[in-house]
């Protein structure tokens, strides 16, 4: 063995034992998030409904532009079903649901499903989102799964 690279050899193999050593502390962790992604024309707003560790909890408006997706759940995901509504304000079109949650117009973060109206909120309808428990799930919103709603 020629003497440079016997003499190299332990400063290799410290190089190789720190870079290992340095994927064990920091490993490539998958990105695991539940995305929306919007499939129409329009410029959509997406609501959010889920189980807390405190109860119900409703968060909004996550915007998502025309072939574009938006990040409604950061991480994995830890619980089976989620509730989403989303509004095409240009079109017209909501994409809702039987499950009442609270709203409102500006960006929030609502406690609780009760007494929406009495607490100064909008009860929405959501609709339910079955992620089969996986950590990752992306939901395709498309002009045809939307509901036209009528002027009134």
């Amino acid at each position: 063995m020629p003497s440079l690279l016997r003499n190299s050899l332990p400063a290799i193999i410290l190089m190789l034992v720190s870079v290992l050593g340095g994927m064990t502390l920091f490993p490539n962790s998958a990105r695991a998030d539940l995305r929306v992604c919007n499939q129409t024309q329009n410029i959509i707003s997406i609501a959010l409904g889920y189980r807390a560790d405190a109860g119900w909890q409703s968060e909004g408006w996550w915007v998502a532009n025309p072939e574009a997706c938006a990040i409604v759940y950061q991480g994995p995901l830890n619980a089976r079903y989620y509730y989403l509504y989303a509004v095409d304000d240009i079109g017209g079109g909501a994409w809702d649901g039987s499950v009442f949650m609270c709203t409102q117009d500006s960006s929030f973060t609502i406690f609780g499903v009760e007494d929406c109206l009495a607490r100064g909120y909008e009860r929405t309808g959501f609709f339910e989102l079955d992620t089969e428990d996986k950590t990752d799930w992306t939901l395709q919103l498309t002009e045809a799964n939307a509901i036209t709603q009528e002027p009134q």
